[in-house]
């Protein structure tokens, strides 16, 4: 050991290696800790059964473990992780009850032998733990409230994609074929900007107040969004099982991906809000009546200052069943460059959003703001990929891909519900959409109109305003095939909009059926005349909340409380052995280990009880928070 003297600080040199604990051992000290209490280590060991050759002592537990702090660590590479905890091996592993480190070989040997089972298995235990242990409270339930007063749970879907670079090998005659490892887990699919000429997808399930994860469900290329979707819906229905809420009041927010009438039956009747893709909806007749008139509502984005003209379209039916469904039609004029979005006609963009919310419920704008904000799953999807990095590649098969992102989004889970220990904040309640001001006489009703009413009966045997069809064209069709034009708007004091229609004086005097159609028959010199009625749409009268929690703090809470504290570990001596012990005889059974029962290829690797003792002391640690783990403080 050398120093130097003449410094004001003394400074000394040692030879001795002694490393430092890795930043993140303390939380992973706490997240363990918190997992053996709660028994999910034990249903891990005890559910998630495989069995292979040349895994040597290591089970299921033993693997998952490593994956468990690699998704923790935050680490780029599973070879950083594994250079940092390999001082600290001995006690990583005792954290999860296990004595042997698994190699990193023999780990990724594990992952690219995994089978399907085995990765459903702990996709039911992931779902089960975060359905076990709720971070709302009754009397601080997060949803959202429509206009009427009810409780509606909103869940996110959406699909992320991940490419694969792959470098450009020369494909001769005289060279084989190029063999691919990540072959098997991707497919060609759109890449967007990022790199690479295969990619895979995966669907990721959200709850939209609380921002636990429910599920990811991945597959080569573009992947199967339909049978995905299925998946995902299943998850839901279990987290309204658990929680005992009514299906009827759940929201479903789906992107674009899913926005044709066939989705609708793999939806198993759930209320939902999604953007339609499928363009030739807009050439119906009904829709195409419904854009000749006025639009129920204008919408401008608070930021983009874009104003969107919308059309509310109910009772639609869609898909190949008909399901009746909610349209909403949304206008604004056309750009210098091209729409990403929508569909451009005459200088005009149309976008289209489907729903089967009621209108009693949730006008037309409150239908397109809940579907704009979607963005937030998108700043979730940005923090996982920042924090954890769930798409990067563990193995080059879809089953070990997809149990490193089961752990990654269970990490994120009991992130957010330690952080919710930590600061127990109440839910905050924030008003999505003002409350509907009274119409005013002879202006535009501020919730929209009903759907267009034709006038009634006026005398008997004449032709009433249900025999005039409202065409696509925006004009009115008569029982003798003539058209019939809005040539006048006059607003009610009710706040209705009266249109009125007029035909052509020079088709009413030669027409046969004149005698039916009009008040004085032939002796009339006026053309026929039909009103439509628009009238105001009848909205509950209270603001839309939406109540929720935040979705960083709470994790940076758990994530920084010891990153920057001291974590001190000791090791202890091993209680002495008798090496005088003669060699127990093994049996046949015993030797070939594959024999063996579950339990007893799990007790292989288990921590001894002989082993020497691990102390880890965790500083900064709140006192209350301790007492919530059953953790001692000094």
């Amino acid at each position: 050991m050398t120093s130097i003297a003449y410094s004001p600080v003394s400074i000394q040199a040692s030879a001795q290696s002694v490393p430092s604990t890795p930043v993140w051992f303390g939380e992973v000290t706490l997240i363990a800790h918190y997992l053996q209490c709660q028994g999910v280590l034990a249903e891990i060991s005890e559910q998630v059964r495989f069995a292979r050759r040349r895994f040597g002592r290591d089970e299921v537990i033993d693997f998952l473990a490593v994956l468990f702090g690699y998704a923790i660590s935050g680490e780029r590479t599973l070879e950083t992780f594994y250079e940092y905890r390999q001082p600290w091996a001995d006690a990583f592993m005792a954290l999860f009850g296990r004595d042997h480190l698994p190699a990193r070989s023999t780990l990724s040997r594990f992952l690219a032998s995994l089978d399907q089972a085995a990765v459903e298995s702990l996709r039911t235990l992931f779902l089960k733990d975060g359905l076990s242990r709720p971070l709302g409270k009754e009397e601080q339930a997060g949803g959202l409230f429509d206009r009427q007063g009810n409780h509606f749970l909103v869940f996110d879907v959406d699909g992320t994609r991940e490419a694969a670079r792959q470098r450009a090998l020369p494909q001769t005659a005289d060279r084989p074929a190029p063999s691919r490892r990540l072959r098997p887990l991707c497919a060609p699919g759109y890449t967007g900007r990022k790199r690479g000429k295969v990619v895979r997808s995966r669907t990721t399930v959200l709850q939209a107040h609380t921002h636990q994860f429910l599920g990811t469900f991945g597959n080569p290329g573009k992947g199967e969004y339909r049978a995905e979707l299925r998946r995902a819906v299943t998850a839901i229905q279990s987290y309204l099982q658990a929680h005992h809420h009514p299906e009827e009041r759940v929201l479903l927010r789906l992107d674009g991906q899913y926005g044709t009438g066939a989705v609708l039956a793999d939806l198993a009747g759930l209320p939902f809000v999604m953007r339609g893709k499928d363009s030739q909806i807009l050439k119906r007749a009904e829709v195409q009546a419904r854009l000749k008139l006025p639009p129920d509502q204008r919408l401008a984005h608070p930021e983009s200052g874009m104003a969107r003209a919308l059309y509310d379209c109910p009772d639609l039916p869609l898909g190949p069943e008909g399901m009746r469904c909610r349209l909403i039609v949304a206008t604004h004029p056309a750009g210098a460059t091209k729409s990403r979005i929508g569909i451009t006609r005459a200088g005009v963009v149309y976008e289209l959003f489907v729903t089967k919310l009621s209108q009693s419920g949730f006008t037309a704008s409150d239908v397109v703001a809940l579907y704009l904000h979607r963005g937030a799953f998108e700043n979730a999807l940005a923090d996982e990929d920042q924090e954890q990095e769930p798409d990067r590649w563990c193995s080059h098969t879809a089953n070990g891909q997809e149990a490193w992102q089961i752990v990654s989004q269970w990490v994120w889970n009991l992130r957010l519900e330690l952080g919710h220990k930590l600061h127990p904040d109440p839910v905050r309640t924030t008003e999505f959409a003002p409350t509907t001001p009274p119409a005013l006489p002879h202006t535009t009703p501020p919730a929209g109109y009903a759907p267009p009413q034709v006038g009634s009966a006026w005398k008997a045997g004449r032709f009433s305003g249900q025999d005039f069809a409202l065409q696509p064209d925006g004009t009115l069709r008569c029982p003798a095939n003539q058209e019939l034009h809005a040539h006048e708007r006059r607003p009610e004091a009710d706040g209705s909009l009266r249109v009125v229609y007029a035909a052509s004086v020079r088709s009413c005097r030669p027409c046969p059926l004149r005698e039916q159609c009009q008040w004085n028959g032939s002796a009339t010199g006026k053309p026929r005349q039909v009103s439509v009625l628009l009238h105001p749409l009848v909205v509950g009268d209270e603001p839309l909340l939406w109540c929720d929690w935040s979705r960083r703090p709470h994790r940076r809470a758990c994530m920084q409380l010891l990153r920057h504290q001291r974590v001190e570990v000791q090791m202890g001596l091993a209680h002495s052995v008798n090496s005088a012990v003669s060699p127990v005889s093994l049996s046949r059974a015993e030797r070939a280990h594959y024999r063996l029962s579950w339990q007893e290829r799990l007790a292989r690797n288990a921590r001894p009880p002989g082993a020497s003792p691990i102390t880890i002391t965790l500083f900064g640690t709140p006192e209350g928070f301790a007492t919530f783990l059953g953790l001692p403080t000094a």
